[in-house]
């Protein structure tokens, strides 16, 4: 079969697995994401929120039933979701009837949270413009499931372009995106939150960096990667920041080693430097100049548990005495359970059979602890803070993998050679 067969069939093969949790993948936070997508469509604040309420709490209530069934206990008990759906929908519309009876109703979310918060989701419309239509098409339950679906695909298939262009051979580049499909990065991606489409735009991101470094297409590399970070601002702009400053960072140091073994610096990596820092300088002024929540805004969100408590009065030395803590227990749980780390040290043991290259996708793996470092919360909903760092094993692990293969593939004797891939 042809390449494009094969990525077709495992896009589709990952769809038919996902039929199997249809409901129950949203987070508390998938209601502002899904409210602002219904508003785009048109619908006012109490038809938005009556949708987005019964499906997040269509979704607890299938959670807490499939919970039920294998509940050693309580198996032969009576369904707990027609309760569960009543009090959440009970507790939900509480909340919000008090903020709308306040006078609560500026911009497109719901508000189900303090308008303080609520900010923070106002100023990401990236998501919620690709979830509109879908979500008018298909309904909300239907509709977030299949714009999930095929936001993860669209990232599988990114990480098989990428591959390609590095000149990795087909089997290999159909697994990196075997890899992403399998790996957090696919169950994140599955989630009604940004990062199915911030991990979608940073391969993209990459996709350029290879097209440019390769030297190929450098000018469409360099429009991919700058379209990638102003798509980014939109979706999450401190993930355009992080990202424009992790690929400069990349660009200068390829070039320094380049100069430092005698070698011109190279056309590629100075430009690729100089796109990442107008990306990153960018998304700092506009930032500012649409008055978008700040870093210090962030950190009281996060020590006052959003906003429910009073403002901290040393915020920041709060925060740095929590850094340590959090990067302490993280590490003491990856070294009882160290598949995260096996798993980035194949990738960047693979990234080194490309080093110009692997320096850049090294830098975008680093935007995800960077994420992490932002919100030290040990409890956010898994890993899915840090999950752009698994882009390094996607990646990496194949181009680890590419010497057994071409070992592998021996011709018979007499028989034509033919190039792998």
């Amino acid at each position: 079969m042809r390449p494009r067969t094969w990525v077709l069939l495992l896009a589709a093969l990952f769809a038919l697995m996902q039929l199997a949790t249809v409901e129950g993948r949203d987070t508390p936070d998938s209601k502002n994401y899904v409210s602002y997508a219904l508003s785009l469509t048109g619908a006012d604040k109490r038809e938005a929120a009556a949708a987005t309420i019964d499906h997040y709490c269509s979704g607890k209530a299938a959670m807490a039933h499939r919970a039920q069934l294998v509940d050693v206990v309580r198996f032969h008990a009576p369904d707990p979701a027609p309760q569960v759906l009543e009090e959440c929908r009970e507790q939900e519309w509480r909340q919000v009837e008090a903020r709308l009876a306040a006078g609560d109703t500026a911009g497109h979310t719901v508000p189900f949270m303090p308008e303080r918060f609520m900010r923070i989701f106002e100023v990401r419309p990236g998501y919620p413009l690709v979830l509109a239509p879908f979500v008018a098409l298909l309904g909300v339950t239907w509709g977030v499931w299949t714009a999930g679906v095929l936001i993860t695909c669209a990232g599988g298939v990114l990480a098989y372009l990428v591959l390609r262009t590095l000149a990795a051979p087909v089997p290999l580049a159909l697994t990196g995106m075997a890899l992403y499909l399998v790996l957090p990065c696919g169950t994140t991606a599955m989630r009604p939150m940004t990062e199915g489409l911030m991990l979608a735009l940073t391969l993209a991101a990459l996709w350029g960096c290879a097209l440019v470094l390769g030297g190929t297409r450098p000018r469409a590399g360099l429009a991919l990667v700058g379209g990638a970070l102003v798509a980014l601002f939109t979706v999450k702009h401190s993930q355009a920041l992080f990202l424009g400053a992790c690929l400069a960072a990349a660009g200068v140091a390829v070039a320094v080693r380049r100069r430092g073994r005698g070698m011109p610096a190279g056309r590629g990596p100075v430009a690729l430097a100089a796109v990442g820092c107008a990306g990153a300088l960018g998304t700092v002024l506009v930032s500012r100049l649409l008055d978008y929540p700040s870093m210090s805004e962030s950190v009281q969100d996060l020590l006052t548990d959003h906003f429910a408590r009073p403002d901290r009065e040393q915020p920041w030395a709060e925060f740095f005495q929590l850094q340590g803590n959090f990067w302490t227990e993280w590490a003491r749980r990856q070294l009882w359970e160290p598949f995260l780390l096996a798993a980035l040290a194949a990738g960047a043991w693979g990234a080194l059979r490309r080093p110009a290259f692997g320096v850049f996708l090294a830098a975008a793996a680093c935007t995800g602890f960077l994420n992490q470092a932002g919100h030290p919360d040990i409890n956010i909903w898994g890993d899915r803070l840090i999950t752009v760092a698994w882009l390094l094993p996607v990646l990496g692990v194949p181009l680890l993998l590419e010497p057994v293969l071409r070992r592998a593939v021996v011709p018979a004797q007499g028989a034509p050679v033919e190039p792998v891939g």
